[in-house]
């Protein structure tokens, strides 16, 4: 079992930045992908960024530039930081982890553990 945890969400004026945080915990040892999901009120949810334990990335074209993925593995942290931020970007943020499966930024479905989310609100 792996649990995870978001924080860092918030709210921002448009052209705001904000770092999210996803703190794992419990058997992370074959957590080879990670990845940073958001939904926004009466939509689907949508990758937004995801990372490989090589360090490989890939980005939703909606971010590119503006957001980026990392992660410490010494603190099991995996990270989002979030640049020019538009009302867009209000979402509900959610990290997302699958054991024994590689890969940057996987279909949603694939991924077996997800956290409770954090709030990012973006005001214009």
């Amino acid at each position: 079992q792996v649990q995870l945890q978001e924080s860092g969400g918030g709210s921002v004026q448009a052209g705001g930045s904000l770092r999210l945080s996803c703190a794992a915990s419990g058997y992370t040892d074959n957590t080879y992908s990670m990845g940073w999901f958001r939904q926004a009120p009466g939509q689907e949810r949508e990758g937004v960024a995801g990372i490989e334990n090589t360090g490989r990335t890939k980005y939703a074209d909606s971010v590119k530039g503006r957001f980026t993925i990392s992660q410490d593995t010494a603190k099991n942290t995996l990270y989002l930081q979030m640049n020019s931020l538009t009302p867009e970007d209000t979402a509900m943020y959610y990290c997302a982890t699958v054991p024994y499966i590689r890969g940057a930024l996987l279909p949603e479905k694939l991924y077996t553990y997800w956290g409770q989310g954090t709030q990012v609100t973006v005001s214009s």
